[in-house]
């Protein structure tokens, strides 16, 4: 068994697929693609991922792409321990939370929004990271008001870290990287620090990535 990663510190959907490789303790190889320089649109890329996004999961050959895809494929292919609950009921939910940030706010904040909301718009630099908050900002608010009508116990569906915690602590670190506290959202805070309790979640935080680490030094 050999799984590849093509990834970038940057990514939050990399992020995600980190958390669920150490959670299911599986071993992998992370490929640098720097999307902030735009080799994801390189043609060597292109024929790993003619999205020309990351990231892009390589298991035994076979490529999967789409952060809730590859961490679904990865449910089904090790499926202890459960990224998402057997329950019917109970599996949507986790889907549910995981989405708010995967499909509804983190898309608003990636590479080819932000340069397209300079070319097109004319937005400036600080136009554009004010977007980016905001809709970080959003999906926070979102999972506050969630969490509030089902608290987490201690995670989103209750003793272990699930699919839902995932997408959570991807729209926290998304907060970190744009310098965000957390003051307005005590629930969603809460869930954070039981998050990022573990190694799974701190290990594959954007900070805490070669990458990061070389541009900072």
């Amino acid at each position: 068994m050999t799984i590849q990663l093509y990834g970038f510190w940057r990514s939050n959907a990399a992020f995600r697929v980190r958390v669920a490789l150490a959670l299911k303790n599986l071993p992998f190889e992370e490929i640098e693609v720097d999307i902030l320089s735009g080799r994801q649109f390189d043609a060597e890329y292109a024929a790993v991922n003619a999205e020309h996004v990351v990231p892009t999961l390589v298991h035994d050959g076979h490529r999967v792409f789409q952060s809730l895809a590859i961490m679904e494929y990865l449910d089904e292919a090790y499926p202890e321990p459960r990224l998402l609950p057997e329950d019917l009921k109970e599996r949507a939910y986790a889907r549910a939370l995981a989405s708010v940030s995967i499909a509804d706010s983190h898309p608003l904040t990636v590479p080819r929004v932000r340069k397209h909301l300079g070319q097109a718009f004319g937005a400036d630099g600080a136009a554009i990271e004010a977007w980016c908050r905001h809709w970080v900002r959003e999906g926070l608010a979102t999972y506050e008001r969630l969490l509030s009508q089902r608290p987490a116990e201690p995670f989103a569906l209750g003793a272990a870290p699930t699919l839902a915690d995932i997408g959570i602590a991807g729209q926290i670190a998304l907060a970190h990287v744009y310098d965000m506290d957390l003051i307005a959202f005590p629930k969603v805070a809460a869930l954070g620090k039981q998050c990022f309790k573990l190694s799974a979640f701190v290990l594959a935080h954007p900070f805490e990535q070669p990458g990061y680490r070389r541009r900072g030094s």
